[in-house]
C-alpha cells in the first residue's frame, strides 16, 4: 500500500516537513492555495532547492509582514530606521521600510537590505537580504565584507559574523533575547566601512497584518481552523490538541485555556495546518517513521532555558508512548510541531521493512549541524506485508476498540455510532451477546487507524457507558478497488469493483447512487441494483 516514510535521523520539525514533502511533489502553489483558506493576512510561501552537507532538498519558509516604519537619514549618511505602528483614520501614510520577513530596511550604496531575525522553530538568528531596484532579492554581499553590531542598554555589544545561504547572509552566531537594541550594520567598501544604525524594539502593535502576533489560545486556533474554507479540518485541529495537552500539563491548566506562544504565530500555524494538506495531497498514505532522536543540551522558549527535550516535545511524544534516544548533537533536533505532526501522523516507529521507494524528498533545516546533515529525509512507495507475495491485494494495520455493555441506551448508542463514523472511524458496529448473569448487551467495536485509537478510546469512555476499553491490532487483506459508471434503465450507476490479481471478484453497487436513480424513476432500489448488475455480467 502507498506508504510515507519519514526517516528523522536528524529529527523533524514543521518546515523540514513540508520541504520535503514539496520535493516528494507536492506543489508549493497548490499548497498555499489551500492555506488561504484560513483567512490569515500578511504571510506567504517561500520554497528554494539549496544544500546541506551536500544534500540537495527543499528549504520551505513562512515569511510573516510585519508592519511599517520610517527611514531617517542623518546629515552624515547614517540611516536610521524606527518601526512605527499603524494608526487607522490618520490622513498620513508611511513609507514601507520592512520587508517581506518582517524585518527594517536601510539604504546602502548597494541597494536596500533588509535585517530580519528568522526563529520559526529554530533559535533566532539574523538574517540579511540585498533588494535590487525592483524590490526583488538579489545575491548578498561577500559574507567577509559585511558585519552588524548589536548595541543594549549599558553600552553592552555583541559583533555577528555571517555566512552565505542561498540568497541570504545569516549569522553564525544565535541572536539571544530580548530582542530590543540597536543594530549597527557594517558594510566594508575597499578602504572605508559604511555604517547604517536602526531600531528593534518588541513590541505588540508593530504586527500590522496579525491581530495575535504573539500567539493565540487553543480555542482561538480551533475556532479559525473551524471557521476556515480548509478541506482537511480534522487532522490540524488534532495536532494542535496534542500541542495543547501537553502545554496543559506542563503548566496545570485544561488544554483549551492553553495559550500558545511559539506555535500560536502566524507562521507555525501555516507549518502545522500546512503539513496536514500536504499529507491530504499526497493521498493520504500510511505514514511510518524512524525511531525518534533527540540532541543533547538546552534551548531557549518563551518560558525560559529548558534541558533537551524540549518539555512539551517529551510530553507529546510520552503521551502517544513513543521512545526517545538522545545522541551526541548538542542542539534541538526535534521541535515540539514535529513531535506533535510525528504522533499524529505515525502509525508505527522503526527501520524500514519492505518498503519499494518510488519517490525520496529532502526537507533542509535551518541551522548547520555538526554529526549529520540537518536533513529530514522521506520516502514515498509501496509497502509489502511478508508472505503476500503471490497476490497483489492490498494491506495495512488497523487498531480493534471493543467493550461490551449491558446498560446504554439505544438512543444514546445510536447517536455514537453516528459521532464516531463523524469523527473518521473506519468501522462501527455493535453485536448483540450474552453478559455475566445471563444479562444481554452488546459488543460496541470501533476500527480505527493506530493515530486515532486514543482519540475513539476517549470517545467511548465518555459517550457511552463503558468502564474501559480492549484494545489490540489487526492486519487486514483488501481487494484493489475502483469506482466505475455503469449505464441502466434508470440511468447511470456508480459501482464499486474489487480485483484480485488483476481479476474482478466483486461488484457492488454505490448506495447512494442507486437510491437517488430509485427516487428519480420511483421504483425500488433492488430494481435498481439488478439493472446494474444485469449490465456489468452482459460487458463481462
Amino acid at each position: 500500500m502507498k506508504t510515507l516514510y519519514l526517516d528523522i535521523f536528524s529529527g523533524i520539525s514543521g518546515d523540514m516537513f513540508l520541504g520535503a514533502m514539496v520535493d516528494l511533489g507536492v506543489d508549493s502553489r497548490t499548497l498555499e492555495r489551500e492555506l488561504e483558506g484560513l483567512r490569515l493576512d500578511g504571510w506567504h510561501i517561500r520554497t528554494a532547492r539549496e544544500q546541506k552537507a551536500n544534500i540537495s532538498g527543499v528549504k520551505f519558509d513562512v515569511q510573516v509582514a510585519r508592519g511599517d516604519s520610517h527611514p531617517h537619514t542623518s546629515a552624515d549618511g547614517t540611516t536610521h530606521s524606527h518601526p512605527h505602528p499603524h494608526h487607522d483614520g490618520h490622513g498620513h501614510e508611511h513609507g514601507r521600510a520592512q520587508g517581506a520577513h518582517g524585518g527594517p530596511l536601510v539604504a546602502t550604496s548597494l541597494g536596500q537590505i533588509e535585517i530580519s531575525v528568522f526563529e520559526t522553530n529554530v533559535p533566532p538568528r539574523f538574517r540579511l537580504y540585498l533588494l535590487g531596484a525592483h524590490g526583488n532579492i538579489v545575491a548578498p554581499p561577500a559574507p567577509r565584507t559585511v558585519a552588524l553590531e548589536t548595541v543594549r542598554p549599558g553600552k553592552k555589544r555583541q559583533l555577528f559574523k555571517f555566512k552565505r545561504q542561498a540568497d541570504y547572509l545569516e549569522a553564525t552566531e544565535e541572536l539571544p533575547e530580548p530582542h530590543e537594541f540597536t543594530a549597527v550594520l557594517k558594510l566594508k567598501q575597499g578602504a572605508r566601512t559604511e555604517t547604517f544604525e536602526t531600531q528593534f524594539v518588541e513590541d505588540h502593535h508593530h504586527h500590522e497584518h496579525d491581530p495575535h502576533p504573539h500567539g493565540r489560545n487553543f480555542e482561538e486556533i480551533t475556532e479559525l481552523i473551524r471557521q476556515s474554507a480548509l478541506s482537511e479540518k480534522q487532522k490540524s485541529i488534532a495536532v494542535f490538541h496534542r500541542i495543547a495537552v501537553a502545554e496543559g500539563a506542563i503548566h496545570g491548566r485544561p488544554p483549551e485555556q492553553v495559550h500558545f506562544h511559539e506555535v500560536g504565530a502566524v507562521d507555525s500555524i501555516v507549518d502545522i495546518v500546512g503539513a496536514c494538506v500536504a499529507v491530504e495531497i499526497l493521498g493520504k498514505p500510511r505514514v511510518l517513521a524512524a525511531p525518534v532522536v533527540e540532541g543533547t543540551g538546552f534551548i531557549n522558549c518563551a518560558h525560559g532555558r529548558f534541558p533537551l527535550p524540549a518539555p512539551a516535545t517529551l510530553a507529546i511524544l510520552g503521551a502517544r508512548g513513543v521512545a526517545v534516544t538522545q545522541c551526541d548533537e548538542t542542539h534541538e533536533l526535534v521541535t515540539p510541531t514535529g513531535a506533535a505532526l510525528l504522533a499524529e501522523f505515525a502509525e508505527s516507529f522503526g527501520p524500514m521493512h519492505g518498503l519499494v521507494a518510488t519517490r525520496i524528498g529532502y526537507g533542509l533545516g535551518t541551522r548547520d549541524i555538526r554529526t549529520r546533515p540537518n536533513v529530514l529525509r522521506a520516502v514515498l512507495g509501496e509497502s509489502h506485508a511478508a508472505g503476500t507475495g503471490a497476490h497483489d491485494w492490498e494491506t495495512d494495520t488497523v487498531v480493534v476498540l471493543e467493550t461490551n455493555l449491558d446498560d446504554i441506551n439505544a438512543e444514546i448508542l445510536g447517536h455514537f455510532v453516528e459521532r464516531a463514523f463523524a469523527d473518521g472511524a473506519l468501522d462501527v458496529f455493535h453485536t448483540p451477546i450474552q453478559m455475566k448473569k445471563n444479562r444481554p448487551g452488546v459488543l460496541l467495536t470501533v476500527l480505527c487507524s493506530a493515530t486515532d485509537a486514543d482519540k475513539f478510546s476517549e470517545l467511548i469512555l465518555r459517550e457511552t457507558s463503558a468502564f474501559g476499553v480492549r484494545r489490540h491490532t489487526a492486519e487486514r487483506r483488501k481487494l484493489k478497488r475502483e469506482l466505475a459508471t455503469v449505464k441502466t434503465a434508470y440511468g447511470d450507476l456508480t459501482v464499486k469493483i474489487g480485483k484480485l490479481n488483476g481479476k474482478v471478484v466483486q461488484v457492488a453497487p454505490e448506495y447512494e447512487s442507486g437510491k437517488n436513480l430509485a427516487e428519480q424513476a420511483g421504483v425500488p432500489l433492488k430494481r435498481v441494483y439488478e439493472a446494474a448488475l444485469k449490465e456489468m455480467t452482459t460487458d463481462e
